[in-house]
């Protein structure tokens, strides 16, 4: 699966700019008022450093940037714990966390995100998620779902469309994905129990 999101990142150069055409479509879907939605705060939205061939984020956080969201990056404390999110703008100084990977400094500030972007190595159409084996969003996203809130911590993969399968096995830790958004468009997760 790694080469073949290497694969899709090498063909499709652009798609970190084209799947920002369907964030508004992505917010209407997860937070629109038609779903008894009215924040009173901005909404905080979690993005991902990418590495490697994983989907660019910067033009994605541009887009929800002009939407009025407010962003924070992950942070790994501990490699055994759920990440930690702070607060985030581009341009804001980054410092490495526990993982080696670059993350907001102390002061800016922990935050609780409403949505997670989440990478992956590939996914299917009912919400199932292929990581990178380390299990820290599995690990957050369980420990945020436990806490009753309104609205609930939604989770949505960032993909390239080719990233699809059929089917993938889940096992009883994996935490199922909202929906994804690709350069092809927004789709929530068509759950087996809905």
């Amino acid at each position: 699966m790694r080469g073949r999101r290497k694969q899709a990142a090498d063909a499709n150069p652009y798609a970190a700019e084209r799947l920002v055409e369907h964030v508004g479509a992505m917010l209407d879907a997860l937070f629109s008022p038609s779903r008894n939605f009215a924040p009173e705060r901005p909404l905080t939205v979690a993005l991902y450093g990418a590495q490697g061939s994983e989907m660019d984020t910067a033009p994605l956080a541009r887009a929800l940037m002009v939407h009025g969201l407010e962003l924070a990056l992950p942070v790994v404390v501990r490699r055994d714990a759920p990440l930690a999110f702070r607060r985030w703008r581009p341009g804001d100084p980054l410092e490495l966390d526990q993982a080696g990977c670059p993350a907001p400094l102390d002061l800016a500030g922990d935050v609780t995100p409403d949505l997670i972007i989440v990478p992956l190595l590939a996914f299917d159409p009912s919400g199932g998620r292929l990581g990178q084996g380390g299990g820290y969003y599995d690990r957050t996203l369980e420990a945020l779902r436990a806490v009753d809130r309104t609205p609930p911590i939604v989770a949505v993969g960032l993909a390239y469309a080719t990233q699809e399968m059929d089917n993938l096995p889940m096992d009883s830790h994996d935490q199922p994905l909202d929906g994804v958004l690709t350069e092809a468009g927004y789709r929530s997760a068509k759950r087996i129990s809905e």
